[in-house]
């Protein structure tokens, strides 16, 4: 699903600066997008741990609303307590809004030191379901069982997706990670269903990988691989391990798609113990609004604000502290301005 541009208009989009710093990050996006004279009407709504009080949950239904009548958002990153408290407000939205698609480019940036060149990959993770379900409940004391549910349905969803996906982008394989030496039903159902799915698209190389032996290529040679197909959870971890090896999720994007919206976020935390102090990294979100262009049409002005940000980063005061830099929130998003 895209909206393509039409003269003039402003694209309609709602946006969620989030917590802790994410109104920071989120505030350089949009001074980022406006310096490359892309029109945005935002239909801002509040949502994370801060509204938790005011709503009664961290997603409330004004934000869902706002995104399936606009179709498209750009969102900064929530909080999660972690253990009790409220349930995860970032699954909360891929379940009410059926996106089933975290995708997650990664990539090297020019000028960020990591211990990889030539990475070039993307993680494509089926986001509704596995573990993540959360359905969970305490058997007896001592005792708590959690359910892993895999679908036929939303198996072979994500296994087109991810497909397609390598074929739009001239990407010659599509590799499915798996354990099903070992949940031989439900993993075993996944790679069913990618194997199916890999039927269809004969000039796209289709392989396999158990999910302990990919992290470790991963690891060794990082270039090896094109499209990563994964269920929930193991998506989860190795899309943050693959940010890792191009300089970490301050520098990586990403975007949560379904049928009828794309909410487009940087998959890195809220980081409380820096909000505020204009020390935090907004790559990750600028790239991610790269994307939100791409998903809308804007081709030429994605394209110019991520040669703005390579350019910047290539310069050593440019980069913030998390890629080994001294750069400051505002200095760095002067510099991709700037550029612009």
């Amino acid at each position: 699903m895209s909206t393509a541009s039409h003269g003039d208009e402003a694209h309609q989009a709602t946006l969620i600066r989030g917590d802790g710093i994410g109104p920071e990050v989120t505030e350089a996006a949009l001074q980022v997008l406006e310096a490359a004279g892309v029109r945005m009407a935002w239909d801002e709504v509040e949502a994370g741990a801060e509204v938790v009080q005011k709503y009664g949950s961290p997603m409330p239904d004004r934000a869902l609303d706002s995104i399936r009548r606009h179709r498209v958002a750009l969102k900064g990153p929530i909080g999660t307590p972690v253990g009790g408290g409220f349930r995860s407000a970032n699954v909360s939205l891929r379940q009410s809004l059926d996106l089933f698609a975290s995708v997650r480019p990664v990539q090297n940036v020019p000028g960020v030191p990591c211990r990889y060149e030539g990475v070039d990959l993307v993680v494509v993770r089926e986001n509704t379901e596995g573990l993540y379900s959360g359905l969970e409940h305490r058997v007896a004391p001592g005792i708590v069982e959690s359910l892993k549910i895999v679908t036929e349905h939303a198996s072979l969803r994500i296994a087109r997706y991810a497909f397609e996906l390598a074929q739009r982008e001239g990407r010659p394989e599509v590799c499915a990670v798996h354990k099903a030496n070992i949940l031989k039903l439900s993993d075993g159902l996944f790679l069913e269903c990618a194997q199916r799915v890999a039927r269809d698209f004969p000039d796209i190389r289709y392989t396999e990988i158990i999910i302990d032996n990919c992290a470790m290529q991963l690891v060794k040679d990082p270039t090896r691989f094109s499209v990563l197909l994964l269920e929930n959870l193991y998506g989860d971890i190795l899309s943050d391990l693959c940010a890792g090896l191009v300089g970490g999720l301050g520098v990586v994007p990403g975007a949560n798609i379904g049928e009828g919206c794309a909410v487009f976020e940087a998959v890195h935390g809220s980081a409380p113990d820096i909000a505020g102090k204009r020390v935090a990294n907004p790559t990750a979100v600028i790239l991610s609004s790269v994307m939100m262009l791409r998903h809308l049409g804007e081709q030429d002005a994605a394209d110019a604000i991520e040669t703005a940000v390579h350019a910047a980063l290539v310069e050593p005061e440019n980069r913030t502290r998390d890629i080994g830099g001294h750069a400051d929130l505002d200095g760095i998003t002067r510099a991709i301005v700037e550029r612009l």
